[in-house]
C-alpha cells in the first residue's frame, strides 16, 4: 500500500462539510501547518475541530475560524484568538471546553477502541452536567466517552513511507493519542524518508495507524507568546 502523497492538496482528499477533524499540537507547537492551509484553501466548512486549542487569529486553526469553516470546538484552551473570543460570544460557534487530561485520554481512548472511561476532573463543574457518576475509592469520578474523528491530521518531525512516525520533544503533545484515533490519518511530516531508515525503538506512531503521509514545506513553527528577558 502506498501511502505516499504529493502534497497537502492531496492529503486532504475526501474531507468534506461536516466532517469532525482532530487536529494535533499544542498551542502553536506542532500543528500541521501545511494541512490547515489546504483546508482554509479548499473551503471546507461546517466542520467540528478537535484540538488542544483553537489558534491565534492569523496563524494554526484560527486561520480556518477567519473563515468560518469551524462550526464546532472541541478544545482544552482556547485563550490566545479574539475571533474565536467573538464567535463564541455572538452564538456564532459551538464549543465543548474538556480539561487537558481528560481531552488527551478521550482521544487515546478513541484509538485504543475504549468507548468511555471515568475520570475525577470536572466532578462538581459545568463539565460534568448530564453526565454519569459514580464513586471509586470514595471518589466521585465522570463518565467521559471517547472521541474519535473522520480525520485525524497530525504533525511530526520524520516519518518514513510506510507512515511511522517521530515526534520531536514537546511537539509530541496531542499528535500521538490523535494518530490514533483518525478513520483515516494523515501525517505531514519535516522529513520523509525511506522505509527502514528509522529506529523501531524510538517511533512514537507505527505506521499502522497512518493512512496517509506527505513531506511539508515552509513551516513557520511560530510560538504565541515570545519573552525575552
Amino acid at each position: 500500500m502506498n501511502k505516499v502523497v504529493k502534497n497537502a492538496q492531496e492529503a486532504i482528499a475526501g474531507i468534506q462539510d461536516g466532517m469532525t477533524l482532530m487536529l494535533g499540537g499544542f498551542g502553536l507547537c506542532g500543528i500541521p501547518e501545511n494541512c490547515i492551509t489546504a483546508l482554509v484553501e479548499a473551503g471546507v466548512k461546517d466542520l467540528t475541530c478537535i484540538s488542544n486549542n483553537a489558534g491565534v487569529d492569523d496563524f494554526g486553526l484560527g486561520l480556518l475560524l477567519q473563515k468560518k469553516q469551524i462550526k464546532k470546538m472541541i478544545a482544552s484552551y482556547v485563550g490566545e484568538n479574539e475571533e474565536f473570543e467573538r464567535q463564541l460570544l455572538s452564538g456564532e460557534l459551538e464549543v465543548e471546553l474538556i480539561p487537558q487530561g481528560t481531552l488527551a485520554e478521550r482521544c487515546r481512548a478513541g484509538g485504543a477502541g475504549i468507548p468511555a472511561f471515568f475520570v475525577p476532573a470536572g466532578y462538581g463543574t459545568e463539565v460534568a452536567e448530564g453526565k454519569e457518576v459514580r464513586e471509586f475509592n470514595g471518589k466521585p469520578h465522570v463518565l467521559e466517552q471517547a472521541l474519535v474523528a473522520d480525520f485525524a491530521i497530525v504533525k511530526a518531525w520524520k516519518g518514513d513511507t510506510m507512515g511511522n512516525l517521530v515526534y520531536k520533544a514537546t511537539a509530541n503533545n496531542f499528535n500521538q493519542p490523535m494518530a490514533m484515533a483518525g478513520k483515516i490519518t494523515i501525517a505531514e511530516v519535516e522529513e520523509l524518508v525511506p522505509a527502514g531508515t528509522l529506529d523501531p525503538n524510538f517511533v512514537h506512531t507505527p505506521g499502522i495507524f497512518v493512512q496517509r503521509i506527505f513531506q511539508g514545506v515552509g513551516y513557520e513553527k511560530r510560538i504565541e507568546r515570545r519573552t525575552v528577558r
